[in-house]
């Protein structure tokens, strides 16, 4: 990347202008840009599509290799190549734990043969837009952020509007208007990866607005900014998340059909036991996970709870942690729960985690039957 703006001092290069040169993907040679820049080795300019240029550091830093973060996109192959070439010669797996853009690592599973991270890049680079469904706390938004360094994620709702992907105008600190480009012009001007996370939770009106972006036509009309076309940079990209179930998760025939691929995710347990989660709870876990895929439940603990049970343990203790488990689920699941937590640990009883007695003033609670002398201040 620094060799390439060194190469050209008088030039400002396009994320798209540098990844076409260099081969590799847009996300990849973005993160790398953004280094340089960081590093203050390459200036930045432009407010809509970033420009880059090489500054007096540039060449110094073209002599020193620079090991890419993990996560990032594997080079490109030219067109024909990819479409002859056997998957496994494409690049080698990346199997290892991937660290997140928030610092959480991510640890790859197997997904057509390949680690899921490695076959969504390949996905990506094809253009094919993958819709990932399963329950809350799987890993499906985790999975999307150790594949695309560059992601920008819409956390969807029933009160999403359009405005909320494309833009609207937003009162300036000098009391005027200004419009705010949304993250899907965003991701289409730089070329960035789009996470519309909670998609089936968004009115069908509010997402046809994303539809022309993602066909053959690669744009959108921003119709309230003077109607402006804005057309997709290459490696834009959409991906979307869908938890089945969950009230008012609506996943339509239009919405379906954008997403040519769809995965499902679901909580690896032999994970969990990877990290140490108490291999009893993970076991009531993967119980009744069956009895939810049989239709008898309607909840089981996902990754996500397990996770927590594991940090909760580590605060409040095993007693709590439980607790806390059987206090989350559903109401209408709760004694099911229960009952598996109950048979599974050897407890006599369990209940939601529950605030108790009022302590003393002091905030030290008294041992049962103890007393305190006022005059000497000790238990007797």
């Amino acid at each position: 990347m620094a060799r390439l703006l060194a190469d050209r001092p008088a030039d400002t290069l396009t994320i798209g202008d540098m990844a076409r040169q260099l081969g590799h993907s847009h996300g990849a040679v973005r993160n790398a840009a953004l280094t340089l820049v960081r590093r203050a080795e390459a200036d930045q300019s432009g407010t809509g599509q970033p420009e880059f240029r090489a500054n007096a550091k540039t060449a110094a830093a073209a002599q020193a290799a620079v090991i890419s973060p993990p996560g990032t996109h594997a080079p490109r192959v030219q067109a024909a190549t990819a479409r002859t070439a056997s998957p496994a010669a494409a690049k080698p797996r990346q199997t290892g734990p991937i660290r997140r853009a928030g610092g959480q690592l991510y640890h790859p599973r197997e997904l057509a043969d390949l680690p899921d991270v490695e076959a969504l890049n390949r996905l990506r680079d094809a253009d094919v837009p993958v819709l990932l469904y399963g329950p809350p706390g799987t890993g499906k938004t985790s999975l999307v952020e150790a594949a695309f360094p560059d992601l920008l994620t819409v956390a969807g709702d029933g009160d999403t509007t359009v405005g909320d992907l494309i833009g609207e105008y937003t009162q300036a600190d000098g009391g005027g208007y200004v419009f705010q480009y949304g993250p899907l012009v965003t991701a289409m001007t730089e070329g960035r990866a789009l996470l519309i996370d909670d998609a089936t939770l968004i009115s069908p009106k509010v997402l046809a607005a994303l539809y022309p972006a993602m066909d053959g036509r690669r744009q959108i009309q921003v119709k309230a900014h003077k109607g402006e076309i804005i057309k997709a940079e290459p490696g834009f990209y959409v991906v979307a998340g869908h938890n089945p179930g969950v009230h008012g998760a609506v996943l339509t025939e239009a919405l379906s059909s954008r997403f040519s691929v769809q995965i499902q995710i679901g909580t690896d347990y032999d994970l969990a036991l990877a990290l140490k989660i108490d291999a009893r709870v993970v076991r009531v876990a993967r119980n009744l996970a069956r009895q939810v895929d049989l239709g008898e439940l309607g909840w089981a603990p996902q990754l996500r709870e397990l996770l927590s049970y594991q940090k909760t343990e580590a605060v409040l203790g095993t007693k709590a942690a439980l607790a806390n488990l059987v206090g989350i689920a559903p109401l209408e699941d709760r004694d099911a729960v229960a009952d598996a937590v109950i048979k599974a640990v050897g407890v006599k009883e369990i209940a939601p985690l529950t605030l108790g007695k009022q302590l003393p003033a002091s905030g030290v609670r008294q041992p049962p039957g103890s007393t305190v002398s006022a005059h000497r201040g000790r238990s007797r």
